[in-house]
C-alpha cells in the first residue's frame, strides 16, 4: 500500500494545487452537470451566508423492503446517514458510515453522497465496479488536485478534495476495499425520446416537476437523468430507487460506433476499457455508469480540468470527441449492463 501511494503521488505531483476550474468553453454540456444555464459571472460573498433551516427530526419515513424508519434530519446526517438495508452491503468501515467530523474541513460519511451500496448519483459517481487500483488513485488525484471541475457551481468536487486531503492512507484503503468489494449492479435505465418530463436543476440533479407547473418539454440535444421517484430518491435516499436517463433518437447507435470502432476519429473505447467495456485491470468500467458523469468527465480531461495520472492515454481521445460525440457515448455506456 505504501508503495502504491507513493507511486500515485509520484504520478500526480505536476498537476497543479487547489480545486479553482482551469478552463470553460461555450459548448459546455451542462446537461452533465445538471443544469440547463452557463454559470452566471462571479459575484462578491455576502457578508454572511444565512444558516440553513434545520431539517425535521419528529416525522418518522419508511420505504418498501425495509422494516427501518429515519427522520429527514437522520437520512441527512453528514456524519451517520440512514442505512435502510444493511443486509445489502458488507459491514462498513467507519469512514463510510461516519466520516470524520473532528477534521478541518470535516469529511462527510462516504455513504451519504455515494449511498451505502455505492450506487450513488447522477451528481456524483456511482463507485461499485471499480478495482482497487483505480479507486485509490482517484483519491489521490483529489488529494493533489489534479481532479477538478469544469462548471464553479459543481461544489462537491472541491468537497472531495478536501475530504481526501483529510483521509489517511489507511482510511482510503479501507474506504477502496469497501466499496470495491461490491459488484456492479443496473441502476440507470436509457431511454430514447424526444419529448421528457418538464425538470428542475437542484444542487446538479434534474428532479422532475410535480404538481403546479408540470407538464412535457423537448428534450433536444442533451440528456436529462433524473430519479425513477424524486420522494424515494431525494427524499428519502433510497439505495435501491434507481434513474432514468432520457436520451435523443439515435445517439446511443451513433455511441456504440464510436466506442466500438472509433468512429473513423479517435481509439475505439473498447481498446482500453475492454470489449465489454466493464473495465480491464486499472482502467474503469464504462458499462452502465450514469451517463451525466461520464459526460462531465469527458469534457472535464478535454478542457485540462481532469489531469491525473492516466489522463495522458485519454487526452488524444477526448481532444477529438464533439459535443454531440459526447453525448452519444455518455448514451451508449449508460446502456450498457455493468
Amino acid at each position: 500500500m505504501k508503495n502504491l501511494f507513493l507511486v500515485t503521488t509520484a504520478l500526480a505531483i505536476s498537476a497543479a494545487a487547489g480545486i479553482a476550474t482551469v478552463a470553460q468553453a461555450a459548448d459546455e454540456p451542462l446537461w452533465a452537470y445538471g443544469y440547463t444555464a452557463p454559470p452566471p459571472p462571479p459575484a462578491p460573498a455576502p457578508a454572511a451566508a444565512a444558516a440553513p433551516a434545520p431539517l425535521d427530526n419528529t416525522v418518522q419515513h419508511s420505504i418498501p423492503g425495509s422494516n427501518l424508519k429515519f427522520t429527514r434530519a437522520q437520512i441527512t446526517n453528514r456524519f451517520g446517514p440512514a442505512d435502510w438495508f444493511p443486509e445489502d452491503h458488507p459491514q462498513m468501515p467507519d469512514v463510510v458510515a461516519h466520516g470524520k467530523e473532528s477534521t478541518t474541513p470535516p469529511v462527510f460519511a462516504c455513504s451519504l453522497c455515494h449511498l451505502t451500496n455505492g450506487n450513488g448519483r447522477p451528481e456524483n459517481a456511482n463507485i461499485t465496479g471499480l478495482s482497487y487500483g483505480y479507486f485509490v488513485q482517484q483519491l489521490m488525484d483529489f488529494r493533489s488536485g489534479a481532479r477538478k471541475t469544469s462548471d464553479p457551481r459543481k461544489g462537491n468536487t472541491a468537497l472531495m478534495a478536501g475530504f481526501a486531503k483529510n483521509l489517511t492512507d489507511d482510511e482510503i484503503k479501507a474506504a477502496a476495499t469497501f466499496f470495491t468489494s461490491i459488484p456492479a449492479k443496473p441502476w440507470v435505465k436509457v431511454v430514447e425520446t424526444t419529448t421528457v418530463p418538464k425538470t428542475r436543476s437542484q444542487g446538479g440533479l434534474f428532479l422532475t416537476i410535480e404538481g403546479q407547473g408540470a407538464g412535457t418539454e423537448a428534450l433536444g440535444n442533451r440528456i436529462i437523468e433524473t430519479p425513477v421517484s424524486v420522494e424515494e430518491a431525494e427524499t428519502k435516499r433510497n439505495p435501491r430507487s434507481g434513474f432514468l436517463a432520457y436520451v435523443p433518437p439515435g445517439s446511443v447507435a451513433k455511441g456504440e460506433t464510436i466506442a466500438k470502432t472509433g468512429a473513423g476519429k479517435v481509439t475505439a473505447c473498447v481498446a482500453c476499457h475492454g470489449p465489454d467495456l466493464r473495465g480491464l485491470g486499472p482502467v474503469p468500467r464504462l458499462a452502465g455508469r450514469s451517463p451525466s458523469y461520464i459526460g462531465r468527465q469527458l469534457y472535464d480531461m478535454q478542457m485540462g480540468n481532469r489531469s491525473g495520472a492516466w489522463t495522458p492515454l485519454m487526452t488524444p481521445v477526448v481532444s477529438k470527441l464533439t459535443a454531440d460525440d459526447i453525448l452519444a457515448v455518455s448514451a451508449y455506456v449508460a446502456s450498457l449492463t455493468p
